[in-house]
């Protein structure tokens, strides 16, 4: 599979599995609402990475994540000039994963009154608002994801075969460190569903946060690039 391909599809999949998770536990009249959202979120978040580094861990190496991509270039594993291209199709593939999921769940929006519900179906939010430490919640969790996948890659990316080690990574830091700001983790996973919800007729909906979108992006971005740091110093 032609690795930017395989990008724009990892990504899709990842955001069409995360997002209809969110979809599923927040959502009015679907089977998962009245659970446990937490869990269920954590848990399908990670499961979704699973599924999408197994599918295109070979072809791409899966980074699936513009700080990963940039976290291993950093770090000498990956090559720059490929990164633009790499978190191109991350971006596509996430608005179109976030499309996907729309269609999935199109008649449940219509019937949930909450407009923060489906605002929070696509895109991330801090618990307590506060610029700087939820840009320094959103740093940390991404160094950690960042940091533990560079002593994963085998060359330029993640294998198949580290498909289960990555997704409960994903897991542990959504259950431990993610209730501050949702764990974006991903500038793609954020910033691309936001735009989607900016700009789909989902009717009932609130504005879409641009304000605070800055904070996901950046923040995994130099947790990426802090991981990376760190790594040349260890290893």
């Amino acid at each position: 599979m032609n690795p930017y391909l395989a990008e724009l599809i990892g990504t899709f999949i990842l955001m069409l599995l995360g997002t209809s998770v969110n979809a599923n536990a927040s959502l009015k009249n679907t089977y998962g609402s009245g659970s446990t959202k937490w869990l269920i979120i954590t848990i399908g978040w990670g499961l979704s990475v699973f599924v999408a580094v197994f599918i295109v861990g070979s072809s791409s190496g899966a980074h699936i994540n513009p700080a990963v991509t940039v976290g291993l270039a950093c770090a000498g594993r990956f090559p720059w000039d490929m990164v633009p291209g790499y978190v191109a199709m991350q971006m596509v593939g996430a608005f179109l994963g976030a499309w996907g999921a729309y269609l999935q769940f199109r008649p449940h929006f219509t019937a949930t009154e909450d407009a923060e519900a489906k605002l929070g179906t696509f895109s991330t939010g801090p618990a307590i608002e506060s610029r700087r430490d939820n840009l320094l919640s959103e740093t940390l969790g991404t160094f950690v994801l960042v940091f533990a996948i560079l002593f994963l890659v085998e060359g330029e990316g993640l294998g198949s075969l580290n498909a289960l080690p990555v997704g409960l990574l994903v897991m542990v830091i959504g259950l431990g460190m993610g209730g501050s700001t949702g764990y974006a983790i991903n500038p793609a996973r954020d910033l691309a569903p936001r735009i989607f919800h900016a700009l789909a007729p989902i009717s009932g909906k609130r504005d879409s946060n641009l304000g605070y979108a800055w904070v996901p992006v950046l923040g995994p971005l130099l947790g990426g690039v802090l991981a990376a740091g760190v790594y040349l110093l260890v290893s």
